[in-house]
Parts: C-alpha cells; sequence; structure tokens
C-alpha cells in the first residue's frame, strides 16, 4: 500500500498507475470513526466517476479505467474491489485544497463572524449563517497531513504555486462550482460549498482524487434550506452533530456510533446520489 488516507487506500500498481479504493470508514474532527458506513465507499467512488465523466469535455482528470471487468486480471482476483475502486494516473499533487463556497457556512461563517472577511475576501455585512453570498467565492486551504486544513488567502497560494498557476486553479475551481450547482439545484440539491484537487501531469493541471462527493461538499436538500440556520444535509455534517452531542473532547478515541446514525447517514449519502445522478442502483 502506497497510502492510507481517512477514507481511500491507494496501491501503487507499477507504470505509473495507482489502484484507488474508496473504503467504507468515515471521519469527523480529523478522526476515523467505528463503525463505517455500509455502501459508502462505493457511492463516493461512482458519484466522483459521474462528475469527471460529466466535465471530462473540459477539465482532464486522472481517470485511466473505472470498469472493474476491464481491470488487469491480477486485480480482478479481489472482487470487493468491484464499484469502489479505480485505476488512476499518477500525479504530482499541488499542495492546495481548492474550495469553492456559494453559500456562508462551516469555517467560512466562523471567519466572517470574527473579521467580516473569508480568505481574506471582504464581505457584505450583515450576512448570516447560511446565506448565499453575492458571487461564489474561491477560498482555499493548506493540504495538512495531520490535523485540520488551514484557510489561506489567494496571495498565500500564488507564493506557493506561482501567480498563473494560481490563477488557474482559482477560475477552474469556481468554473466547476458554478456548472456543478447550477446541475444540482435543477435535482434539488444546493451545493454550499466544494473542494477540489489538482495534480500536475507532464506540465499540465489534472483534476484528481474525488469529486464533489458528500465527503468533499456540503449538500442541502433545496426544499428545507432556510438561511440563518443550519440546513440539514447529505453529507457527514449529520454525524459531525451527532458527535457534538456526546460531549465527546475530539482528543481522545470517539465513541462508536449508533446504529440508527450509521443508517441515517447511509441513507442520506444514498439520496444525494439518486438525486443528482437519477439513479437507483449503485
Amino acid at each position: 500500500m502506497l497510502r492510507r488516507g481517512k477514507v481511500r487506500d491507494v496501491y501503487d500498481i507499477g507504470e505509473d498507475l495507482l489502484l484507488i479504493v474508496a473504503t467504507d470508514r468515515i471521519s469527523a474532527f480529523d478522526t476515523i470513526l467505528e463503525p463505517g458506513i455500509p455502501g459508502k465507499g462505493i457511492i463516493l467512488t461512482q458519484m466522483s466517476n459521474f462528475w469527471f465523466e460529466r466535465f471530462s469535455d473540459t477539465w482532464v482528470n486522472h481517470l485511466v479505467e473505472t470498469d472493474f471487468e476491464q481491470f488487469p486480471p491480477e486485480l480482478r482476483r479481489f472482487p470487493e474491489l468491484r464499484d469502489r475502486s479505480v485505476i488512476a494516473k499518477k500525479c504530482d499533487v499541488i499542495p492546495v485544497e481548492c474550495v469553492a463556497r456559494g453559500y456562508l457556512i462551516g469555517s467560512g461563517w466562523k471567519d466572517y463572524q470574527a473579521e467580516g472577511t473569508v480568505c481574506g475576501i471582504e464581505l457584505p455585512k450583515g450576512l448570516r449563517m447560511a446565506d448565499a453570498l453575492p458571487e461564489p467565492i474561491f477560498t482555499p486551504a493548506t493540504k495538512a497531513e495531520t490535523g485540520h486544513d488551514e484557510n489561506i488567502d489567494f496571495e498565500t497560494v500564488a507564493n506557493l504555486v506561482g501567480e498563473e498557476t494560481a490563477t488557474t486553479l482559482r477560475d477552474m475551481t469556481l468554473s466547476l462550482y458554478s456548472r456543478a450547482s447550477k446541475l444540482a439545484l435543477e435535482r434539488g440539491i444546493i451545493i454550499a460549498d466544494t473542494k477540489i484537487e489538482v495534480g500536475l501531469l507532464d506540465g499540465r493541471l489534472v483534476w484528481i482524487d474525488e469529486a464533489l462527493t458528500p465527503d468533499s461538499s456540503r449538500f442541502w436538500p433545496l426544499e428545507s434550506y432556510r438561511p440563518g440556520v443550519s440546513p440539514p444535509s447529505f453529507d457527514k455534517q449529520y454525524v459531525r452533530d451527532y458527535l457534538e452531542t456526546t460531549g465527546w473532547d475530539k482528543v481522545s478515541p470517539a465513541p462508536p456510533l449508533p446504529e440508527d446514525v450509521v443508517a441515517g447517514t447511509a441513507a442520506r449519502y444514498r439520496e444525494a446520489w439518486e438525486r443528482l445522478t437519477k439513479r437507483l442502483e449503485v
């Protein structure tokens, strides 16, 4: 195994290729929780494939093969890989989380309350929690191997990767968010924010990792959205909200997730998949 992340396991399979496996693990507050969410890895993989394919005419992505039946014979010996794994190109990862926000929530809301800005971008006064922003904004963050990512401003990104690359990352992220948000809204989901990761392959920027999943985005049901309060969601905010009620100090081992929280989380992931893709099976 090349790398074990909070959710994905990555294997080097030679010839500049990776096998990326999305597990059923779930994390919150930088901690992997127990038990996992049944079927979660399949939904994450298939939803990412849906978005990668939909925007493949505009943005190069890292995918080489998504059909398990076309995997090399030595990998097809492991049926547990079906539907939850892809073969992808190796890329040099750019050390920036590219985040687009269309609504004021999460760390952006906290920053706004404290300073009236998000990642150095000044916002109008008087905005409420979960308010739609006048226009989507690019709010990058550092990529932390451990602990929390930290919000940074555009100038810091430019210092890290150069002005031209930083501008391309910003424009790409906002364009992706705009197109995806429009489609999602037509299908009853608000994408409040999302993060994408980008790599370099032969000097070209490549969209990598995952694409607009409930793990990398905030998905809100349109019919129950109300500004001023934290909306219900189709993402793992449901798990975070449960953990906040337990008295857990976020340092010691996390309490196990009860059956109803596991089932409720699984149902939310599946509903997001069904609404966005209009497919009933994964």
